[in-house]
C-alpha cells in the first residue's frame, strides 16, 4: 500500500465523518455512472392511472402527479445535478485560481484592479445574478452551467489572490526567481500547489452550492425545464400537492438535495487533511 493511500486511509479512520461524507460521495457517483442501469422504471414515463400512489414495495419513493416513478426520477436527476455542479465549480476553480494568483503574485495596479472588480461583484446578490444570467442567456443545460460558475468565480479570485500574496516574498519563491523560473512558472508550478490545500474546502462547499443553485433556478423555472428529471423541478412540481397529504412528493427529491449538500460539506475538511502536507508527518 503506498503513503498516499495509507495516509487517506488514515485520515478516514481518525475522522469518521470524513468516512461517511466520502461513502456518500462514492453512492452517488454509483448512481450518476450505473443510473441507467439501477433505475426500476423509465423516469419519463407516465401513467396516470397510477398517479400519486405512496411508496410502496413497487415504487419506492411513490408515484408523482402523472404516474412516474419518484424513486427512478431522483436517480436519474443524480447525475444531471452532478454534472452540472462538477462542470460549474471546475470552470470556476481554473479560471479563479489563475486569474487570482497572478494577482497576487503580480501587485501593484493589477492586484488593485482585480480587488475592485471581485468586491463590485460580491456586492451584487449572487443567486440574482444567476437568475439575471440564465434569463437573458437561456435556460440550456450549459447556460445554467456558465451561470453558476460566473457567480463562484469571486470566492476563487479573492480567495486565491491572498494566499499568493502572503507566499510570494517565502524563501522558496525567492529561490526559483534566482534559479531563472519565470514568473508563470513560479505561480503555476510553485504557488498554486501550496494553496491547493487550503482551497480544497472552498471546492467542497462550492459543489454544494451549485447543486443547491442549480435546484433553486429550476424551481422557480428559471432552469431546467419539464419533464427532464431534476431536484429542483421535482420539489417544485410536489409543492402544489403537499397539502392535500402528498408528502413524498417533496419530501424525497427535498431530502437527496439536503443530504448531497451535507455530503459535499462534511467532505471540506477531510480534503483539507488528505492535501495538506503537514498532516503527513
Amino acid at each position: 500500500m503506498s503513503a498516499t493511500v495509507q495516509h487517506v486511509v488514515w485520515t478516514i479512520r481518525a475522522n469518521p465523518v470524513t468516512g461517511v461524507a466520502a461513502a456518500g460521495l462514492a453512492v452517488l457517483l454509483v448512481l450518476a455512472v450505473f443510473g441507467p442501469w439501477l433505475q426500476p422504471h423509465d423516469p419519463l414515463a407516465s401513467n396516470v392511472s397510477m398517479a400519486l400512489l405512496p411508496p410502496s414495495s413497487q415504487y419506492w419513493a411513490g408515484t408523482d402527479q402523472l404516474g412516474r416513478d419518484i424513486f427512478s426520477r431522483l436517480i436519474a436527476a443524480t447525475r444531471l445535478d452532478l454534472a452540472i455542479a462538477a462542470s460549474a465549480v471546475s470552470l470556476s476553480f481554473l479560471a479563479g485560481t489563475f486569474i487570482g494568483s497572478i494577482a497576487g503574485y503580480m501587485g501593484g495596479r493589477l492586484d488593485r484592479v482585480v480587488g475592485s472588480v471581485v468586491d463590485v461583484l460580491m456586492a451584487f446578490p449572487l443567486f440574482v445574478m444567476a437568475m439575471a444570467l440564465v434569463a437573458v442567456l437561456g435556460n440550456r443545460v450549459e447556460n445554467i452551467i456558465l451561470a453558476t460558475a460566473f457567480i463562484n468565480l469571486p470566492f476563487y479570485i479573492r480567495f486565491s489572490r491572498a494566499e499568493v500574496n502572503a507566499r510570494r516574498g517565502l524563501g522558496w519563491v525567492e529561490a526559483a526567481r534566482a534559479c531563472g523560473d519565470s514568473h508563470l512558472k513560479i505561480v503555476l508550478c510553485s504557488l498554486v500547489p501550496n494553496i491547493l490545500p487550503a482551497m480544497a474546502i472552498q471546492v467542497s462547499l462550492n459543489l454544494g452550492w451549485a447543486i443547491l443553485n442549480a435546484a433553486g433556478l429550476s424551481f422557480l423555472g428559471l432552469g431546467i425545464t419539464a419533464p427532464t428529471a431534476e431536484w429542483g423541478i421535482m420539489v417544485a412540481e410536489g409543492a402544489r400537492f403537499i397539502l392535500s397529504g402528498h408528502w413524498w412528493l417533496v419530501a424525497f427529491p427535498g431530502a437527496a438535495l439536503m443530504l448531497t449538500v451535507l455530503c459535499f460539506n462534511l467532505l471540506g475538511d477531510g480534503l483539507r487533511d488528505i492535501l495538506d502536507p503537514r498532516m503527513r508527518t
